[in-house]
């Protein structure tokens, strides 16, 4: 049985105590693809942002909010995983400092001075162990299948899924999917739980029933050769 980590949902980044940064991204496709999964008999792990959406009960769910949250959930739990779909939309950018209290207006502009949070999907793909897989999401307005290529590499991706702004918040979505070579190998379109289970299916017969099994734990002599 094959267990799998999806990332879900946005993060936030806060300002003050009260506002923060974070994007439209509603946990549906990261929900639909935890179905998809659970009913192709795998365990699923889910680490998610704040999202409104219910997840399936069979599966083990971590909430976290922030970018860093979510990376250090997942550096916990992919391990113990077989692969990893991230579906999640973090915030790309955290304020360099959070007010400690609530910012007022005081009648002028407000300078914000952002750094990058960390790239969860590229983190986990430069540990992945040689049985584990990578499915990695891109959502672009420009050049997307340029940006998806790159992200993939950059991520070492296994399979990298491509949509756009529209699908975000969205009950519908349309997505391609890239190999490792750049070439499209399919494209669905429909709600997101169609999407989700034929996604799912792809995945299944290129990642999971290809991917070489782990290699079982030492034993105890074999830890300390003599």
């Amino acid at each position: 049985m094959a267990r799998i980590l999806i990332t879900s949902g946005p993060t936030r980044q806060h300002l003050d105590p009260v506002r923060y940064l974070s994007n439209a991204s509603s946990g549906r496709m990261g929900r639909a693809l935890a179905e998809a999964a659970i009913a192709g008999g795998c365990q699923v792990t889910i680490v998610s942002g704040p999202v409104e959406v219910a997840y399936p009960p069979e599966a083990q769910v971590v909430s976290v909010v922030s970018t860093e949250e979510m990376l250090a959930a997942c550096q916990q739990e992919f391990p113990r995983c077989d692969g990893l779909i991230g579906v999640a939309a973090p915030c790309d950018y955290r304020p360099l400092a959070v007010a400690a209290q609530k910012l007022h207006k005081t009648g002028s502009g407000l300078d914000l001075h952002l750094i990058e949070t960390p790239d969860i999907v590229a983190t986990l793909g430069h540990d992945k162990l040689p049985h584990q897989w990578l499915v990695g999401f891109a959502l672009e307005t420009e050049d997307q299948r340029f940006r998806a290529i790159a992200k993939m590499q950059k991520k070492s991706c296994d399979l990298m899924v491509v949509n756009g702004p529209q699908a975000m918040n969205s009950l519908h979505n349309m997505v391609e999917v890239l190999d490792r070579a750049g070439e499209v190998i399919a494209a669905f379109e429909g709600t997101k739980e169609s999407v989700a289970e034929q996604l799912f299916q792809l995945i299944d017969a290129r990642l999971i029933r290809q991917a070489p099994a782990a290699s079982p734990p030492l034993a105890p002599d074999e830890c300390h050769p003599r």
